[in-house]
């Protein structure tokens, strides 16, 4: 058992005697090793200091410039862009209550702007990358869409990119009313499952599930639609598209 030796204590035997040497040896080597560590990382330091301290200020750079673009850049933008938006808006939420010739002009007025205000257009393309732009790409979507542009109507839905439960599969089911007035009843039908895919909901799910089976019964794809139609009865039992589900498979079964 190793016993404890106090300091300045001289080995009484020859086998003590080389237990210090080989023990003040071992300390030596250890010492020896960390100078020469330190050493090397001195070299080091001094050989690449100017790759290094190169690395460190362009890291600091991106990190500063991205947090400037951020206060002096994006932040004004965001709020500019939404101050536009306002005008626009106001338009779009008028033309929706309204019918008729008066419909299309407040429509065309939430796309061109009015009252020194930009339109859904003009946001879009001069705001890309903010809130307010991407919410324009969905407005002028639906505008184009509601007084027949309905190419124009998916080159905006298209573009539309915003992770949210309600207004990412509305605008996807849209492109596919848009084809669907494009007499493209195929790409219509990809759409409206795609747009029942993307979120399960009780609004939006049955919604494109019933386009999804009316469209597949015009193709005469009758599998396909009482899929789509027995989904509506199974997982959304109590949506208004369930009270009509049973008429629409009937269609579908005898096709």
């Amino acid at each position: 058992m190793a016993s404890y030796k106090k300091r300045g204590y001289k080995p009484d035997n020859k086998a003590e005697r080389e237990e210090k040497i080989e023990s003040e040896s071992t300390t030596a080597e250890v010492f020896s090793t960390l100078d020469e560590g330190a050493s090397s990382t001195e070299q080091f330091l001094s050989k690449y200091q100017k790759p290094i301290f190169g690395v460190i200020i362009a890291i600091a750079v991106v990190i500063l410039a991205f947090l400037g673009y951020q206060k002096f850049i994006q932040e004004p933008n965001e709020a500019e862009a939404a101050n536009e938006m306002n005008q626009a808006q106001q338009y779009f939420n008028s033309a929706i209550e309204s019918t008729g010739t008066q419909q299309d002009s407040l429509f065309t007025r939430s796309l061109r702007g009015g009252n020194g205000k930009f339109g859904f257009e003009d946001i879009s393309s001069n705001y890309s990358g903010t809130k307010a732009g991407e919410l324009a790409n969905y407005y002028a979507g639906i505008a184009h869409l509601n007084i027949g542009n309905y190419q124009e109507a998916i080159d905006y839905l298209d573009k539309f990119n915003v992770d949210d439960e309600i207004l990412t599969p509305l605008a996807k089911g849209s492109i596919g009313d848009a084809f669907l007035q494009l007499d493209q009843p195929e790409e219509a039908l990809g759409y409206f499952e795609k747009a029942a895919k993307m979120r399960t909901n009780e609004f939006t799910t049955p919604k494109f599930l019933m386009k999804a089976a009316v469209t597949a019964i015009s193709l005469k794809d009758g599998e396909t639609a009482e899929k789509h139609l027995n989904r509506i009865k199974d997982e959304f039992p109590n949506s208004e598209e369930a009270r009509n589900a049973d008429v629409y498979l009937g269609q579908a079964e005898v096709l």
